[in-house]
């Protein structure tokens, strides 16, 4: 068992059985290289509020559209009919546009952004039309590697959170926001395992649950 997993079992004891089944978490080896930021938020756009599977089959359509290479330059050149052609919705769409307009015009330097801080990170992505907290802090547990970031936002943490600790009820954003406390500085982690905790369980269990989105 790794230091860190070590450290947060002795913290939270109900996250024993998750280390010894999935083993050390892993997105901490996949750091992404700046080349790749950009479609990295591509994706997670395409991700929010989907299913795993559909958002995965959408994905694999927008990705298409850009034979070249998914990049800004290429992005930036397609026709927003293209775009919902693949199964974006409108406003997807447009924070698609948006977001290759500003990278491939220089006026979001996404190798700066990967050395701000956590919540420049998040405030510097947001300005982004479409890309919100979540958005943000996906990318900064994803393509960044941050370890203590904490999405209460995300119903799959909520709800993993209360498989692992056997709660009755899912607990909303404000409270896990100060039940993560614990966790700190490596809360990116026990969210990994939170996600981790919802493989295999029944959906009535933890309220219909749908699938998660890819990446995790």
């Amino acid at each position: 068992m790794a230091v860190i997993e070590a450290e947060l079992v002795s913290r939270t004891p109900g996250l024993a059985r998750l280390v010894e089944h999935h083993g050390p978490c892993r997105f901490r080896s996949r750091r992404a290289a700046v080349a790749d930021h950009f479609e990295a938020l591509a994706a997670a756009i395409v991700h929010q509020q989907l299913a795993g599977r559909a958002a995965a089959a959408i994905w694999a359509r927008v990705r298409a559209l850009a034979p070249g290479g998914f990049v800004a330059q290429h992005v930036v050149a397609l026709e927003p009919a293209a775009l919902r052609s693949a199964g974006l919705s409108a406003a997807k769409a447009a924070a698609m546009a948006d977001l290759a307009q500003r990278v491939a015009d220089g006026s979001l330097d996404l190798a700066q952004v990967a050395g701000l801080d956590d919540e420049d990170v998040v405030a510097r992505l947001s300005q982004v039309r479409g890309i919100g907290r979540w958005t943000a802090q996906m990318f900064l547990i994803f393509s960044l590697g941050r370890l203590d970031v904490w999405p209460t936002g995300d119903l799959g943490v909520r709800r993993g959170y209360a498989v692992i600790h056997g709660l009755a009820q899912t607990p909303g954003p404000a409270a896990l926001e100060t039940m993560g406390d614990v966790a700190r500085p490596w809360r990116s982690v026990l969210a990994w395992y939170c996600w981790r905790a919802l493989e295999g369980v029944p959906l009535d269990r933890v309220g219909g649950l749908p699938d998660l989105p890819t990446g995790r």
